[in-house]
């Protein structure tokens, strides 16, 4: 069943503005007492973030909303890359020249959410990597840090994976519990059919070929197949004949995923995108100072 591209598009500006102002408070607090004490406030520097790996850059424009929330026009921003390339040990992301107590201030929230951009975006190249060719896409979940859920996802995409739900009020997944309540697979489906408004998705969780069937007749528009093995994909996939798109979810790593993407499924969730990315070993290096 085709599915629609999945554009990159730019993280919006006055969300990262925001979510700088909110690690830099939880970071700086009261004042940066080290660079304080240390540092004139007229002493001036160069510095630069480099890599001490291999890693694919994501995350620039919001390490550089750190250094111009704390040095504004005193501080000059200068990426070397672009989100989306792959850097190696010893390459430079990006410079910043400007008053020194403001990037001493600012490097450590800066290079923890880049850290963990690139981790993110390598990661998810990795697993592109790995199902390029086979017509099946690698989707990330919810399960990301409260609060860096916009990131991250921006971070898949820049990798070349894709998103599921960017929230509960993104499209309906009705799960295992979901079901218990509503005392089955039907009617599930039919309750949520009947309430959701027109655009939404509608997927359904299932853990059997039986509820399979029972899905797709009850209308839902996509269904995960919940911790099947390959062959039992591959039997669901038989049996929905592509009248919905299928994901397979739950155990799904490197180590397995070429049996998955050889039964032909839509999509693969991936929750190990967003919480099982380590961060990407980053430093920045004071060149200069006057």
């Amino acid at each position: 069943m085709g599915l629609p591209p999945q554009p990159l598009r730019p993280l919006d500006p006055d969300f990262v503005a925001d979510l700088v102002r909110r690690c830099l408070a939880e970071d700086v607090g009261r004042g940066d007492v080290t660079t304080t004490a240390v540092v004139t406030s007229d002493a001036t520097g160069l510095a630069h973030i480099e890599s001490r790996g291999s890693a694919v850059v994501a995350g620039l424009d919001v390490a550089a909303a750190c250094f111009a929330a704390t040095g504004g026009d005193s501080v000059k921003w200068s990426a070397l890359v672009t989100d989306g390339d792959r850097v190696e040990r010893g390459d430079i992301l990006a410079t910043i020249q400007g008053t020194l107590s403001s990037i001493l201030t600012a490097e450590r929230t800066a290079l923890n959410l880049l850290a963990r951009m690139c981790g993110v975006a390598t990661m998810a190249a990795t697993y592109a990597s790995a199902v390029a060719g086979s017509g099946t896409r690698v989707v990330d979940t919810r399960k990301t840090m409260p609060g860096l859920r916009v990131v991250d996802k921006y971070a898949v995409r820049v990798g070349g994976c894709y998103n599921h739900r960017s929230g509960l009020d993104d499209g309906v997944l009705i799960k295992d519990n979901h079901i218990m309540a509503a005392g089955g697979v039907s009617a599930a489906v039919e309750r949520a059919r009947a309430r959701i408004q027109h655009g939404h998705l509608l997927e359904v969780e299932v853990t059997t070929l039986d509820e399979l069937e029972e899905a797709i007749g009850a209308g839902a528009d996509a269904v995960l197949l919940d911790n099947m093995d390959p062959q039992m994909v591959a039997s669901a996939g038989a049996r929905a004949g592509g009248r919905v798109v299928l994901e397979a979810s739950g155990g799904i790593g490197l180590d397995n995923i070429a049996a998955y993407t050889a039964t032909g499924v839509d999509l693969i969730s991936v929750g190990a995108l967003t919480h099982g990315a380590p961060h990407v070993d980053l430093s920045l290096e004071v060149q200069a100072w006057s």
